[in-house]
């Protein structure tokens, strides 16, 4: 089996993308079959982001580690070969902000909407062009795919999404008006436009996986299906399973 190690910066994924490298061998990207990460969740979607077309065999050398499986050095083509695979699509966002640009980037997880300035944010949502809630006052809000939605969702009181549900999870953050909206949850065919209200004296950025553009006035969010990440879970162990697991806890 063809491999191309990824590590984050840190010395304890270095050290074990060198062994892994010297043990089983190394080629370039264009030669590879599978990427293997060693790092944490943020390097498994950094790889994700750069890399489309190659699965990825992520194993934790990190922090986290959701979307890692369990590191280990030993029979890592047969662990490979037996991985259940989980198919992923980005959420796309497009931001237009108040210099007239409009700002196009590709998620994971969310695309989140926050206050950039000391007073809460007014937002207005549309679903498929209806507008669905006129006034939203709230530090921001984000929308979350079923993969991202342990993450900043989660801390954010959002539902935990099952893989292949076809839903996202449209979550406000820390809501002031009105104050008992715990969000929606929409069809992964849905497009979300949020309008800023009073850019001027309330700013808002917009952020797709710490990609950030700021003093924006309205954000579109659509799934985009034509993209297709390939993660691979060691059986038993997959991103569905660790769904499943992460609401006992």
């Amino acid at each position: 089996m063809k491999m191309h190690f990824i590590a984050s910066s840190t010395e304890t994924a270095v050290t074990a993308a060198e062994s892994l490298s010297a043990r089983y061998g190394h080629v370039p990207i264009r030669e590879a079959e599978v990427i293997v990460a060693l790092g944490g969740d943020g390097l498994m979607l950094s790889v994700m982001h750069q890399n489309r077309g190659l699965p990825v065999y992520g194993m934790n050398r990190g922090t986290v580690g959701f979307l890692m499986n369990a590191y280990s050095e030993d029979d890592l083509p047969a662990r490979i070969r037996a991985a259940e695979e989980t198919v992923v699509n980005p959420l796309a966002m497009t931001a237009g902000t108040t210099d007239g640009h409009e700002h196009c980037a590709l998620a994971i997880n969310e695309v989140s909407m926050l206050r950039a300035g000391p007073q809460a944010a007014r937002l207005r949502i549309s679903v498929n062009g209806r507008v669905r809630m006129e006034e939203l006052i709230c530090d921001g809000m984000l929308l979350s795919t079923p993969a991202g939605s342990t993450a900043y969702n989660y801390s954010a009181n959002g539902p935990i999404l099952p893989l292949g549900s076809d839903v996202l999870a449209l979550t406000a953050i820390a809501p002031f008006r009105p104050r008992r909206w715990r969000g929606a949850i929409l069809p992964k065919s849905a497009t979300v436009r949020i309008e800023v209200l009073d850019p001027d004296k309330r700013p808002v950025m917009a952020d797709a996986d710490s990609r950030g553009v700021d003093s924006v006035l309205w954000v579109e969010i659509r799934s985009e299906n034509s993209i297709r990440h390939c993660l691979l879970f060691d059986p038993g162990h997959g991103l569905e399973e660790r769904l499943i697991r992460e609401q006992f806890v």
